[in-house]
Order: C-alpha cells, then structure tokens, then sequence
C-alpha cells in the first residue's frame, strides 16, 4: 500500500505542482540513484522507476499522460547537469528513442528543448542528440499513409520547423555541431532500395536546412548529397517494356500513339509505360518535385543565384559525366528556368568554359557540348542573342581546329570525336531555333557571317559524319533559309549512316547523347514542361505559319530521346594531338554496354503528356 501511495503521490505532484517543484523532485530522484545500485535505496529505486516509465519510448499515452510527460520533460530540461550516463543510461536510451511525430505540440517543444540542453553538455551527448532530430526527419511506418491528409500535411510542416529550429539552436550553442551534422546526415541518407515516403520526408526535412544560417554551414553538402541521390535512382531506371523495333528512322521521327480508352492521351495508363513499374522512377519523381520547390523557394527568397552557384559545383562533379542519366539533370535546367538572365545564361557560359578548356578531359568536353546543344535547343526561357552568341564561339572553335588539321594534313578519321560532336551540336541547335533567329535582322546577318561554307565542306567531312537525321534536318531548313547553298554537295542530302558515323559514335553512342530530351517522370513534369520547346513547337524554315505545308511532315511529332553511351572501347585516341586527347575512351565505364532510348511527350492541352506507345528513333549502333 506504501508503494502505491508514493506512486500515486509523484504521477499527481508532477502533473500539478509548480514547474520549480516538479525540477526538484526529478532533481532528487536523478541524484539518488547515482551511486553503486546495491546502496540505492529501495524507495528511491521505486521513484526512478516510475520516472522511466514516464519517459518509456513505446508507450501510448492518454492526453493525461501526455501533459505527465511535458511536466517531466521540462524537469529534466532543468536538471540535465544531473543526469549521468553511467547511472542513467536507461533513462537516456528513453529519451534518445522518442519519435516527435505521435506527440502534440507542446510536448514536441519539451522534448527538443530537453534534446538542445543535453546537446550542450560538454563532450557527452552531442552525437545522439543531433542523431536523434535526423531520426525523426521521416514519420514512423504506421503514419505514412496518412501523410497526404489536409491535417497531416499542416502538422508535417510544423514538425520540420520545429526540427530546423532545433537543429539551429544547438548549431549556434555548440560549434562542432554542423560538422557532426554532416556525418551524422551522410549516415542517415535514404539508400536505394527504401521506400518512397522515406526518402521523400527525409529529403524533404533536410532540404529544409538549406536555408539562413544552416545553409550556410552544410548547405553545399546537403545539396551534393540529394543530387548523388537523385543519380544513383536515375542511372537504375530501365526502360524494358518500350518499343525498339524501329530503329532505323532518324531522331526527328518518332510515333506516339495514345491509348484508345485514355480520354485526353496522358492518363495513368500511359505513365506505365514510361514507369513500367519501376520503382526507382517513381521514387526519383517524389524527389524531383521536393527539389524543384526548394529551388522555386529560393527564388521566391531571393538566394536562388547563390544556391545556384553551388548547384553548378555539383553538376561538374557527380552530373556532367554521367551518361546514363536521363532526368536528374532537369534540376540545373529548372534553377535556369526561375532565372533565365543570370542562372541560364550562365549555365551556357559555364558548358561552354567547359567545353573549350583543352585541360578538360575529352568525356567531359563531349558531355558539356552535347549539354549545351541540348541545352540551347530546349530551353525556351534563353534568348535568341544568347543562342547566337555560343553558336558563334561553337563555331569559331571548330574553324581553329579545322585550320589545325589543315597544318597536319589531317583527314577523316575517328580520331575527331570533339570536332564531330560540336559540328553536330550547332546543326541541332539550329533545328530548333533557327527560325526563330532568322526574325532578327542583326542576328540573321550575324549568323549568316559564321563560316558555315568552310566548316562544312572542310576534308574532315562533318556532314558525313554526324547523325544522317541532324544532318538532313539541319540542311532541310539552311536551304530555304539561304544560309549556304553552292558548296553544299546534293550526295549529302538523304544521307545514310556512313562508317565514319557509326565510327564517330560507336556501340554505345555518347553523339546521340542529348541530356535535355523531354522529360517523362509524371509528378514532377509541371515544373518543366511550361519551359519546354517539345519539337511539335517548333517553325521550321520549310514550314509556312499555317502549319498546313504538306511537305512538313514533323508538324505534329517530337523528336526521340537518345541512346545513352560513350564512345567506342575500340576507337582509335591520338594521343599525340594538340587539341586534348590525351584520354583512354576506353576507360569509361559510367556508361551502359546497351544502348537507352528516351520515349518523348507529345505537346497537348493536357498537363501532363505521356506517351502510350512508343518507338525510338535512333540509328543503330553498328
């Protein structure tokens, strides 16, 4: 009877009395059991005993034993210097193993004020007090269905700020904190194979660091860490079910067929087969939507320049050569998007830097010039004068390394690949916008200045080189535009694939490698597709602005993705050559031995276009 009486004493003392007496209570009963537990006495052991129930982890807990809890959890909050690991090591693994999500509001501001206390005592708990925040970036399992609702989506909010506050507080109480942060969330980050509602919160909590002061303490980092993320989900999408039976159309040339029992084209069924059940798609879409907001954020905010300049960073070294990549690119592409003056003009300076530095490795040159084709083609928010004005460095480069050869008495060979593929860089770009120059008088009589005459007709043969469809395409529209007409030779016109092409790109072709092909991840593909210029958009020279010529016959489609690969094991480096090839192609292994073909989104009324069934068009690797 004693012993329940006592109990019943300390549950009703710690719910109602002063906060001053509850400090003095818990006070008490920390220092009574800190000495060897056979002298603990046993009235004493009792006490603390109720204390740890109290605290228990896993408990479910009534309002009245919620309100029990918040009275103990600010004691504890004022006693922390009390508590001793050797001795209370229970009551710590209590705290430590409390998950924020099932408590109310005030219990949440005790408990992360009693984690930012014990945070700052001194070489003790440091490491498990930031361990257990980024525990709780992710809601337990039985509450991920839930997420979704009105009244979770508020109370998820409010948990994040509530763990961002937390997280400052003891960043700013305690120096070495965000550097045990940033091993603690490279620990911590969603792998692979986890679930999507994981990999979404947690993201989605620690993006929400990036931001003020923590920004600027392990902003860099958590953005590296979400883009390796973002990569490793893409590189592992496979796109098994779609349709490669026709393979030898060009890349302009591409059938959509939309599902007959699909009302507007683009509905659940046609994502299946883009997704074809593919986890990790799905998984990279949830995570693509939780970036492109915190970049639209930061524009709002107005740090998107800056976060910018450490996107940029990242994109050099986990991005830009990774060729198996068919989406997590878009977020560079989106960032330019929010900012056309400065981030997107400046992220086709930056391809453009990269791909003229002769210390560049060869892989990164070609990758960055087949970014900035792709880049210049798609993007729809870059000016016209931007596109002229890298076209004209693109072009002056190829000219140099032409008068280059012309010293060596060099001929076609597979030896070229950097000139070959900025040759074809200019052409697609001119597929898309060339129209749309031809409207600007000065930057008609600027482009129509560029050497095309000599760097087309040159021994080295670009033109029998590069992708027949890029060619024909490019030459289809140059006539009636008048940008050349007598040394173009007619044998070039409806060219086939030559040699020297399947050459240039062999087995796994990095010169169909055009990393801003539409983008088909559902969720996400609001965010890029009002910046998009599908092929569909496009007024080509040969068309009238009817769109009724009957000779157009890519009124209505858009163009393929591309074959994601490198160059050739086989081909042949000179490794002698002045112009920086002084690279092993065959060392490459970031790329795949089968060739990947990009379905393409149609442009429609609909939000979201997807395409039901679908047909590459790629020339085959030889």
């Amino acid at each position: 009877m004693g012993a329940e009486q006592r109990r019943d004493d300390m549950e009703t003392a710690a719910d109602s009395i002063s906060d001053t007496a509850a400090f003095r209570m818990v006070e008490h009963v920390l220092q009574s059991v800190s000495m060897d537990p056979f002298l603990v006495d046993p009235s004493d052991r009792e006490q603390y005993d109720i204390l740890l129930n109290i605290l228990d982890a896993v408990k479910k807990r009534s309002l009245d034993d919620e309100a029990l809890l918040v009275t103990t959890l600010k004691a504890l909050s004022e006693a922390v210097s009390k508590i001793d690991m050797m001795y209370h090591y229970i009551l710590l693994n209590n705290i430590f193993g409390m998950c924020i999500w099932f408590f109310q509001r005030d219990t949440r501001d005790a408990y992360l004020d009693l984690i930012t206390r014990l945070a700052a005592v001194a070489d003790k708990y440091l490491r498990e007090c930031l361990q257990v925040v980024v525990n709780n970036f992710t809601p337990p399992g039985p509450l991920v269905p839930y997420m979704e609702q009105p009244r979770w989506i508020a109370r998820k909010k409010e948990i994040y700020f509530q763990l961002h506050e937390c997280l400052k507080t003891i960043s700013d109480t305690v120096p070495l904190a965000p550097r045990m942060l940033k091993d603690i969330i490279d620990r911590s980050m969603p792998k692979l194979f986890d679930n999507k509602a994981k990999m979404v919160s947690f993201v989605e909590c620690m993006m929400g660091l990036d931001t003020d002061r923590m920004g600027d303490l392990i902003g860099a980092l958590l953005l590296a860490k979400v883009v390796d993320l973002l990569t490793e989900l893409d590189v592992n999408i496979t796109l098994e079910d779609i349709n490669q039976e026709e393979h030898n159309k060009g890349i302009f040339d591409m059938e959509l067929e939309d599902l007959d029992e699909d009302e507007d084209g683009f509905g659940q069924e046609g994502t299946k087969v883009l997704l074809g059940g593919n986890a990790c798609a799905e998984k990279l879409d949830g995570l693509m939507v939780v970036v492109c907001e915190h970049l639209k954020s930061c524009a709002e905010h107005g740090y998107l320049t800056k976060e910018f300049d450490t996107l940029k960073t990242i994109f050099r070294a986990s991005l830009l050569r990774v060729h198996k990549s068919k989406f997590a690119q878009f977020i560079m592409f989106y960032a330019c998007s929010l900012d056309p003056e400065i981030c997107g003009l400046e992220f086709a300076i930056f391809l453009t830097d990269t791909f003229t530095k002769k210390e560049e490795d060869p892989i990164s040159r070609m990758s960055a010039v087949s970014y900035v084709g792709s880049y210049l083609s798609r993007a729809r928010f870059i000016s016209a004068d931007t596109v002229v004005g890298i076209l004209k460095r693109l072009v002056e480069w190829c000219v140099e390394y032409c008068d280059l050869q012309n010293k060596r008495g060099t001929i076609a060979k597979p030896n070229h690949q950097i000139f070959y593929a900025t040759c074809q860089a200019v052409m697609y770009v001119l597929c898309f916008r060339l129209r749309s120059i031809m409207d600007y008088p000065n930057l008609k009589s600027e482009l129509f200045h560029m050497p095309f005459g000599f760097l087309l007709t040159h021994p080295l043969e670009p033109l029998k080189v590069c992708l027949p469809s890029i060619v024909n395409e490019f030459l289809r529209q140059a006539k009636p535009a008048g940008l050349f007409t007598a040394f173009v030779d007619p044998a070039f016109e409806d060219a086939i694939e030559s040699d020297l092409s399947r050459t240039f790109g062999g087995v796994n072709r990095l010169d169909v490698f055009f990393p801003f092909d539409p983008y088909l991840l559902k969720e996400s593909d609001r965010y890029i597709r009002p910046n998009f210029e599908y092929w569909s958009m496009v007024k080509t020279t040969y068309s009238n602005d009817n769109g009724d010529d009957d000779d157009d016959e890519l009124g209505d489609i858009d163009a393929p993705g591309t074959n994601v690969g490198s160059l050739d094991d086989d081909v042949e480096i000179d490794m002698n050559s002045d112009d920086g090839l002084e690279y092993s192609m065959n060392k490459m292994s970031i790329t795949p031995h089968r060739p990947f073909y990009h379905p393409m989104a149609t442009n429609g009324d609909s939000g979201l276009s997807m395409p039901a069934r679908i047909r590459p068009s790629v020339s085959p690797p030889s």
